[in-house]
């Protein structure tokens, strides 16, 4: 007996869609329609049949190779919707043949894979372009600059699919001795049988009173300013209530727990006893079910000032976003005001087209910002009241 071909899908190059795909049909008469439903002006429509509820535009995607190089997608189902339609419509004669084998990129073959959405055909057009563009700056990267690229479009990618729970954590210790903690703050969104949820809240560690910060770092830890009211507790709940909510987070599925350079929170916990069996630093490849991975702000906000090694400091990086904070050396603050910064970034553009909106014009040479001196210091006053607004990444509703 005949055995059935597995199927396979991936992602089609926009360029070999919209340029190449109609000519090589066989039929002349098909060329025209499968040309006009892929018009730049068609796509962007609201009655186009691959509109999506609730998003202005057309959702394409972007993807990347190991280079770094990026390239403008289509997903090999939205290419097969579009050729069923076209001839339930009756607008092709037959069910038109699909690309040749070879344009077909699977994600073996990428890196990262990412949504992008644009609202009009104008961008649409100039998209390629500006991708081409992008792609000849990154010519000679350093390795850990793309390292850095690809894991801020996978943060974009996961956080889209909009599963599982991001955590954000901080833990904050006596200047004098950081064996001795004194606070603990989360901040967490995710989605629970497809509806988003946040929870905020922050502890006091009872015995750790007396020891308080000043010489190096304020100390803000009476001033927690979200939800519920600081916790104070007994060092031994401290630690209970910690491990407990770290292993009560994979009930949602996969688990994301977001730092701001997470070398000393990752250590603290270790040594609270929090189980993080099967953590890892490498973000999963696809949607994962399940599983916990470090997810740190110091790494995209790198990535989107295209840095390769420098590390900004929370006030710094939440400034440069637009986010304005308060009382940042509490543990809850910080947690919060960390949540907000990732979720900042990955709710908005692919990453070129973040930094281009946040920062036009100033990449003169390849994709690193030349920051102002007001952008790079939130205490600079010699140009208030001139500058543009910061750019704020669009947050989708739930």
């Amino acid at each position: 007996m005949p055995q059935d071909s597995p199927v396979v899908t991936g992602y089609y190059r926009y360029t070999d869609i919209w340029f190449e795909w109609h000519q090589a049909l066989p039929d002349l008469e098909d060329r025209a329609p499968v040309k006009a439903i892929f018009a730049h002006d068609a796509l962007v429509h609201p009655d186009h049949p691959l509109h999506i509820e609730g998003v202005e535009g057309i959702r394409m995607y972007i993807g990347t190779f190991d280079s770094g190089e990026a390239r403008l997608l289509f997903s090999s189902a939205q290419v097969d919707y579009l050729r069923y339609w076209l001839h339930a419509m009756k607008l092709t004669k037959t069910i038109v043949p699909l690309p040749y084998s070879d344009c077909l990129l699977t994600e073996s073959l990428l890196k990262t894979v990412s949504p992008v959405v644009y609202s009009d055909g104008f961008t649409l057009r100039n998209a390629i372009k500006v991708i081409d563009k992008n792609n000849k700056r990154l010519k000679g990267s350093n390795p850990s600059l793309t390292h850095r690229r690809h894991l801020f479009e996978r943060v974009r990618t996961l956080w889209t699919a909009k599963k599982g729970v991001w955590c954000a954590a901080d833990i904050e210790s006596w200047e004098r001795d950081h064996t001795v903690l004194t606070e603990f703050g989360w901040s967490t969104i995710g989605w629970k049988d497809g509806e988003k949820f946040e929870e905020n809240g922050h502890l006091i560690v009872d015995e750790a009173r007396k020891y308080t910060n000043s010489q190096y770092v304020p100390d803000h830890r009476y001033d927690y300013m979200f939800e519920n009211k600081s916790e104070i507790v007994k060092k031994s709940i401290f630690e209970k209530r910690i491990r407990d909510l770290v292993a009560g987070l994979a009930k949602y599925g996969p688990v994301y727990l977001v730092f701001h350079d997470n070398t000393q929170d990752i250590k603290d916990l270790n040594k609270l006893g929090v189980d993080f069996q099967g953590l890892s630093y490498i973000l999963p490849e696809g949607l994962a079910e399940s599983g916990i991975w470090v997810v740190d702000t110091v790494e995209l906000i790198g990535a989107l000032l295209g840095e390769e090694g420098n590390k900004r400091s929370l006030d710094k990086a939440t400034n440069l976003l637009g986010i304005t904070t308060q009382h940042l050396h509490n543990a809850g603050n910080d947690a919060y005001y960390i949540l907000k910064a990732l979720e900042n970034m990955a709710s908005g553009d692919p990453l070129d087209m973040q930094r281009e909106k946040r920062w036009p014009l100033q990449t003169p040479a390849g994709v690193k910002v030349e920051l102002k001196p007001w952008q790079e210091d939130s205490d600079y006053s010699d140009e208030e009241g001139v500058l543009p607004a910061p750019y704020a990444a669009k947050v989708p509703s739930t």
